[in-house]
């Protein structure tokens, strides 16, 4: 999943919430995350954020949501 950060640190990832299960995927080169949480008060952003978090092995306080709030569609910020 690393390769397919940016050189400027951002990853795009299309968000599924209020799924069945929690997952994250690589598919045609863009990730996909699926999560049970519902797009309430950014809820499902949380979710999103710990998921890749885990996937990554760093810390959540590393990774910012900088664009999609309230789209499908989102772009994160990674910290080294």
């Amino acid at each position: 999943m690393r390769a397919l950060i940016s050189a400027e640190g951002r990853l795009a990832v299309w968000v599924t919430p209020g799924a069945k299960t929690e997952s994250l995927e690589i598919r045609g080169g863009q990730v996909l995350a699926k999560t049970r949480v519902r797009p309430q008060d950014g809820a499902a952003n949380a979710a999103v954020t710990a998921l890749l978090a885990q996937a990554l092995g760093c810390a959540p306080f590393r990774i910012t949501l900088l664009r999609g709030a309230t789209s499908r569609e989102k772009v994160f910020g990674i910290e080294d």
